[in-house]
């Protein structure tokens, strides 16, 4: 998260006790005319209200004039009551969501797109996110998604699909890795493609870190209702805090390589997160990524306490290397180069450049993008998983599928930590 947040997902927690959840499982009848001809007002649904979706509202507020909140869904109604009053507490008129426009429950997205809503922020729980794209896209919205987009093979390909469906339906879709939206990303990025390190022969990525929260079951909560709250430390839900979170340095590298890797292997584990309440995610991965054309890409994860943390890129070229996080950026060779502190939050300015491009008319579509990104963390999960080298065409074409078809606030067992050498390649 950038220090230049004024809202973000640290103001939601300061005052939550429990993280995003998620919506439903359902379908959606098409919603024609999203957008108003003759009128530039975005109308902001928001799809889960926890950290990450009521962060993504305010920057979206934030982003460009013209801009209301005016429809909010959640599963539960504690989730979006906090983040209404968080939200119209700091923006006033332009957040004040009335009560017949905010729906709970595991069907609430659905009531949320029959709205006259022409911007729709999803932020579930990843597991959501390929069924929620897809009726937001029969609803005929414009979509800003959170990352990552699915947690699955399966899920890849709906979103793939989805893809193609916006770009003829003329929808915008922003995706949540905002470090394409980075003013010193991108300059960085211009200089490695315009030969600044010469031909890229190696690449690094790590999200090295402590714990993340962890809320306690309370004797009310359903099996499901206590994954939902939880959600990153179950697979069906976050995809493993590889795909979950470290995809955000896996799709620099991958910007910087112009394409995705063919194969991945991996070592990972579960060694210090081992408690029944942490789920059946592992805390750490480090992945070896090979593109088509032989350069190898080390991606590293970790999310145990008292360790050395790192969150950041680096690039190997026959010129030069190239060092990236955050607001820090260095060249070194013969066109060496520094970049500093960037002068906007790139958690505003991606929905600056997303609301830009539909009043144009020239609708961005970032969804391929964000899917090939995924994709190549999946892969790297399911290597670590397995102990196998896997493809992409393995982790394209694959048949599991983590996310259950149906889907109720009843019990639902904890699948198995998966066991390299054991878990089978599906």
């Amino acid at each position: 998260m950038s220090d230049q947040e004024s809202f973000s997902r640290r103001d939601f927690l300061k005052s939550a006790t429990a993280a995003a959840v998620g919506t439903s499982l359902a379908t959606v009848p098409n919603v024609a005319g999203a957008y108003a001809a003759g009128s530039d007002e975005i109308r902001i649904g928001v799809i889960g209200c926890g950290g990450r979706g009521t962060g993504a509202a305010g920057d979206a507020l934030r982003g460009a004039e013209g801009v209301r909140l005016v429809a909010m869904c959640d599963a539960f109604a504690d989730r979006l009551d906090r983040s209404r009053e968080m939200l119209t507490k700091k923006f006033g008129e332009a957040a004040a969501v009335s009560d017949d426009h905010c729906f709970i429950g595991l069907d609430g997205y659905e009531k949320l797109l029959a709205t006259d809503i022409n911007y729709v922020i999803l932020a579930t729980p990843p597991g959501f996110r390929p069924l929620h794209l897809e009726a937001a896209v029969a609803a005929g919205k414009h979509i800003f998604t959170e990352k990552p987009v699915a947690v699955d093979g399966p899920g890849i390909r709906r979103v793939l699909a989805v893809a193609d469906t916006a770009a003829q339906k003329s929808l915008a879709i922003g995706a949540g890795t905002q470090r394409r939206h980075q003013h010193g990303y991108i300059e960085t990025m211009r200089r490695v493609h315009g030969g600044a390190i010469g031909d890229l022969v190696a690449a690094r990525c790590y999200w090295n870190q402590g714990f993340l929260w962890n809320r306690e079951r309370q004797p009310d909560w359903t099996d499901v209702e206590w994954q939902m709250r939880n959600w990153l430390y179950f697979t069906w839900l976050s995809g493993d805090h590889i795909v979950e979170q470290h995809v955000h340095n896996i799709d620099v590298v991958n910007w910087a390589m112009q394409g995705h890797p063919a194969s991945a292997v991996a070592l990972a584990g579960r060694q210090v997160r081992t408690a029944p309440e942490f789920g059946n995610i592992y805390d750490h991965f480090a992945v070896d990524f090979e593109y088509a054309n032989g350069v190898h890409a080390l991606s590293m994860c970790r999310q145990i306490e008292n360790c050395a943390n790192r969150i950041a890129e680096a690039l190997v070229g026959t010129k030069g290397t190239c060092d990236t996080k955050p607001n820090e950026y260095e060249i070194k060779g013969a066109q060496a180069w520094t970049g500093t502190k960037d002068p906007i939050s790139p958690y505003v300015q991606e929905h600056t450049d997303l609301i830009e491009s539909i009043r144009k008319g020239t609708p961005i579509n970032e969804l391929e993008q964000v899917a090939e990104s995924t994709l190549t963390a999946i892969m790297g999960r399911m290597s670590a998983y397995t102990g196998q080298l896997v493809t992409w065409e393995q982790a394209l074409n694959s048949e599991v599928s983590l996310v259950p078809e149906t889907l109720e606030l009843g019990p639902m067992p904890v699948p198995p930590v998966a066991m390299p050498g054991q878990s089978e390649l599906s």
